[in-house]
């Protein structure tokens, strides 16, 4: 997400705890926020795809969703 979206965000936050949003502005506020959790939720995916987890005997094993490895229990 760019640094001048997440300033917009931080200033409509702020002029929100002061003197209040107009309509427009809070349509804005939410849809520069949910901008920034899908941008937030997609960055932590990308970086648990590329995580390990390595045991004591030095075994790599690759960290899977949830739905992933119930797939794998139910065979």
């Amino acid at each position: 997400m760019e640094k001048e979206k997440i300033e917009r965000i931080n200033q409509l936050a702020h002029k929100s705890k002061t003197v209040g949003l107009t309509i427009e502005e809070s349509v804005e506020q939410d849809k520069l926020r949910k901008e920034y959790i899908a941008a937030w939720k997609q960055s932590l995916v990308s970086q648990l795809e590329n995580t390990y987890i390595v045991t004591p005997d030095g075994k790599k094993t690759k960290v899977k969703r949830k739905s992933e490895k119930e797939k794998e229990e139910k065979k």
